[in-house]
C-alpha cells in the first residue's frame, strides 16, 4: 500500500538526510527524543504501517487509532509498535515530549525471541498508561540505553538488547492478571502460537493482485499438520475463540484498513481477502459491522 513508512523516511523526516551506511546496515537500531510540537505543525501523525519495531515513552494527552479500536493516553504512556499493526497517533494538545527507539527484526538475531511477547502481537496490549513513579523507572532504562548507544563499548548492543527486554517485561507486568494465562497446556500454546503466526504472516496486504492462501480452518490445519478438531480445541483453550472466529476477526480488521486507507475498489479488496464473489464479501462485512463495505468507506472518509 502507499501508506507505509520506512526507516529511511524516519531519518529524512528527523534529520533531512539518511546516514551514509544506512543501506548496508541490516541489524539496525537508533534512538530519538520527542520534542514539543511546533506551532503550525499537524497534531495527527498519519495512519501508516511501519517496517520497523518501536518502543516509546511519551508524555502528553494523545490518542492512538487502530483499525478496530482506539486508546486514549491521559497523561503519559509506554507504547510498543510493530510492522504488522498499522496505527495513527493523534496528539490532543501541544504538549509532547518523550523518547523512543526503533530497530529492525534482525537487530535481535540470535538474541532471544522478542516477537513472542504479547506487546508485539496483534492480539496483545500495545499502549500502557503510566503513573509518575512508573515514568521515572522507564525513563531510567531509556537513559541507560542512550548512554550505551553513545558509548564506544565494543559490546554495547548486547547491553542495549538486554535493556529493551527490560522495557518489554515492564510492559508485560502492567497487563491485567486476567490476561496472563499460566495453566494452559503447552501443546495447545504451541499450536495456537503457530496458527497465529501463520495467520499474521499473510498481512498486511500490499498488492491487490495477491489473494490470501490460507482462508479456512481446514487450510490452517493442513498447513500445521494437525486435525482441524485438534486445532479448534487448542485455540479454544488458549484464546476462548474458534479457528473460524479468529480468521474472521483478522480478515475483518484488514478489510477495514483497506477500505479506510487504500484507493482499491471493493471488488479488488474482496479478491485480495480471499472472497470469490463480491457478494460474499459484502455479506461477511455487513454481518460483522452492520454496514456494507461501501457504507463503511463513506462513513470513514467523512470522519477524516
Amino acid at each position: 500500500m502507499e501508506n507505509s513508512a520506512r526507516l529511511n523516511e524516519v531519518y529524512q523526516r528527523k534529520n533531512d538526510c539518511v546516514p551514509e551506511d544506512f543501506q548496508n546496515e541490516v541489524k539496525h537500531f537508533n534512538l530519538f527524543h520527542l520534542k514539543p510540537l511546533e506551532p503550525g505543525k499537524p497534531l495527527v501523525i498519519p495512519y501508516r504501517r511501519r517496517d520497523f519495531y518501536k518502543i516509546m515513552l511519551v508524555m502528553g494527552n494523545s490518542k492512538v487509532l487502530y483499525a478496530d479500536k482506539e486508546v486514549e493516553i491521559k497523561k503519559q504512556a509506554l507504547s510498543f509498535s510493530n510492522p504488522m499493526i498499522p496505527y495513527q497517533w493523534e496528539h490532543l494538545d501541544r504538549h509532547r515530549e518523550g523518547v523512543y527507539c526503533i530497530f529492525s527484526t534482525d537487530f535481535f538475531d540470535q538474541f532471544g525471541q522478542f516477537q513472542q511477547y504479547e506487546v508485539f502481537q496483534s492480539q496483545g496490549t500495545h499502549v500502557f498508561e503510566l503513573s509518575d513513579e512508573q515514568v521515572t523507572e522507564v525513563s531510567s532504562v531509556f537513559e541507560k540505553v542512550e548512554s550505551e548507544f553513545n558509548s564506544d563499548y565494543k559490546y554495547k548492543y548486547d547491553l542495549i538488547k538486554n535493556l529493551l527486554f527490560e522495557l518489554i517485561h515492564f510492559g508485560l507486568k502492567l497487563q491485567p492478571a486476567s490476561q496472563i494465562e499460566n495453566k494452559l497446556n503447552s501443546a495447545s500454546r504451541r499450536i495456537a502460537s503457530m496458527f497465529l503466526e501463520l495467520l499474521e504472516r499473510q498481512f498486511p496486504i500490499d498488492d491487490l493482485h495477491t489473494s490470501l492462501k490460507l482462508r479456512t480452518a481446514s487450510d490452517f490445519a493442513g498447513q500445521l499438520n494437525v486435525h482441524v478438531n485438534h486445532l479448534n480445541r487448542a485455540l479454544r483453550e488458549v484464546t476462548e475463540k474458534t479457528t473460524t472466529a479468529l480468521i474472521a476477526e483478522r480478515v475483518l480488521q484488514e478489510a477495514m484498513v483497506l477500505l479506510k486507507y487504500s484507493t482499491w475498489n471493493i471488488s479488488d479488496i474482496a479478491y485480495a481477502l480471499g472472497f470469490s464473489e463480491v457478494t460474499h464479501f459484502n455479506n461477511f462485512f455487513k454481518k460483522h459491522t452492520v454496514k456494507n463495505p461501501t457504507q463503511f468507506r463513506k462513513s470513514a472518509l467523512s470522519e477524516k
